[in-house]
């Protein structure tokens, strides 16, 4: 897959991260342009409005969706075991864009609604050949839910509320008993 021009993937950034740390308002074009480091017209030679730097965004996320998807299905530990794991993450370009277009939908998007509902359920088509009933598929991501959102609590370990380390495979090594086919 090729990959966007390089001042256009930095216009999107930009919009990316005002729209995570200032909202949706605060993402205007005159600020993206700024934060990118572009002219408004160059801003505008990639995006034509507000409307299709939040279309970028929802594509960024379903280009990183498919690739999140091709780990997981090659993933040494299963399918499962890689969802849960990376529920925990740590700033990277994929929970950034979960992020933004979460943002996006908070915002009335519902657009964002449908790609972050479009995401889970091809995350789930992976999953649901990997655990034994549809219960089991709830677990697992009901689980994945829980760290993911904990994770966004756990600002620099001070409360520990994301298990870490042996404490994630035990209960790794539980949910994957709970869900066996």
């Amino acid at each position: 897959m090729p990959r966007p021009p390089l001042a256009r993937e930095r216009v999107l950034d930009a919009f990316e991260k005002i729209v995570i740390t200032d909202g949706e308002r605060a993402a205007t074009l005159d600020t993206t342009a700024k934060e990118a480091g572009v002219s408004k017209g160059g801003l505008l030679y990639h995006f034509a409005s507000k409307e299709e730097l939040a279309a970028g965004i929802l594509d960024r996320l379903d280009r990183l969706t498919t690739l999140d998807l091709e780990r997981m299905n090659a993933h040494d530990e299963g399918p499962v075991a890689y969802y849960l794991r990376t529920s925990v993450m740590e700033d990277d370009a994929l929970d950034r864009a979960l992020i933004a277009t979460s943002r996006l939908a908070q915002g009335g998007s519902v657009a964002a609604g449908d790609a972050l509902r479009h995401a889970r359920r091809r995350w789930e088509e992976v999953i649901r050949p990997q655990v034994r009933d549809r219960a089991s598929l709830d677990l697992v991501m009901l689980v994945s839910d829980g760290l993911y959102f904990n994770n966004s609590l756990d600002v620099n370990g001070v409360e520990r509320l994301v298990p870490r380390d042996g404490d994630l495979d035990a209960l790794l090594a539980l949910v994957l008993r709970a869900t066996a086919l």
